[in-house]
Parts: structure tokens; sequence; C-alpha cells
């Protein structure tokens, strides 16, 4: 009887074995691959590298945009890595960071002197060479519940405009700043 049941377990264990065997044979899975559109879309973020450029609000209704001067410097460039440091009249603690990943691009908010930092969200679509979305990621979700159906926008929209959009699902208003790529400064 223990003979029959030892060879029971070992004929079960070589199955499982063999299982496991089956699914781990070959080359690891592939990472989804970023679309031609999304690399001609981090290729000309990375042409405004090294420059300067005024901004407005264009949407939205909050005060401190519409009182201050806003400004985007685009700086902090690497091949997977842009950095656009987003100023406020004097506040110059704001960052977006635009990211490769294997399978797309990813946008943080990187807010060092703010409660809240690092949220943001990845592309679920190829996008265009001039526009991509950016879906709240599960870490925001979690981090910053108001913002976990937020899609981002940015636009390079015919070589004259930047442009960043934050929509919401559900809510009709849009907040949203464009920056004149025409007239750099500083």
């Amino acid at each position: 009887m223990t003979v029959s049941i030892l060879r029971k377990s070992v004929a079960a264990a070589a199955c499982l074995a063999l299982a496991g065997c089956l699914f781990t044979v070959g080359p690891p899975p592939h990472a989804a691959v970023r679309s031609t559109e999304q690399e001609a879309f981090f290729r000309r973020l990375g042409q405004l590298c090294g420059h300067s450029y005024p901004g407005r609000m264009a949407e939205g209704t909050d005060t401190t945009f519409l009182h201050n001067r806003v400004a985007i410097h685009v700086r902090g460039c690497s091949a997977d890595e842009v950095r656009i440091g987003f100023v406020i009249a004097e506040d110059t603690s704001r960052t977006w960071v635009v990211r490769r990943l294997p399978g797309g691009l990813s946008l943080t908010h990187d807010f060092p002197e703010a409660q809240v930092t690092g949220y943001g969200g990845t592309t679920v679509t190829r996008g265009t060479a001039e526009r991509q979305d950016f879906a709240a990621d599960t870490s925001t979700a979690r981090r910053l519940p108001p913002a976990a159906n937020n899609v981002w926008t940015l636009e390079m929209i015919d070589g004259t405009t930047f442009a960043y959009t934050v929509a919401r699902a559900g809510v009709r208003q849009r907040f949203r700043l464009e920056f004149d790529l025409r007239s750099p400064i500083g």
C-alpha cells in the first residue's frame, strides 16, 4: 500500500514539474512595444529641451493660474526621460516627468514641496505624434482617490503650442494650460 502511494506521489510530482516546465520553456514574454506615434511624440518633446516658454490658462477657473504668470522650462532630458519644470509666479517646485516605458509612456507629477506628489498615469492608446493621453494609474487611484479617473493630455500643436490638459470622467469642465512655443523665454 505504501509503495503504491509513493509511486502515485512521485508520478504526481513529475506531472507538476513537467507542467511547470511547459509553462516556463522558451524566452520570457515580451513587453508591449511603444507605438511609433509615442516614439515620435517623445522625440518632439525632447526637441524642446533647454528652452522655456510662457503660458496661460486656456480653460478652467482656478484663480492661482488666472492671476499669475505661468511658464515651462524643459530640462533634464535623457534617452528615456524629459523633465518639464512648471512655474506659477515664483513657485518653481513643480515638475512634469515624461518617461519611456517598455509598453508606452508615463506622466508623473513631481511636486516635492506638496503633500501629494508622484501621481500620474500611463498611455493606454497609441496616441499621435502630436497628442498623448495618460490615464490615471493604480498608484494614483490609491494615493489620490479624486484623481482615479483623471486623464492628463500633453499636446504639441502645429509646432506653435504645447498644451497640458486635465479631464475627469463625468466632469464637464477641464483644466487646460497652453504654452507658446513661438516665444521662448530666458
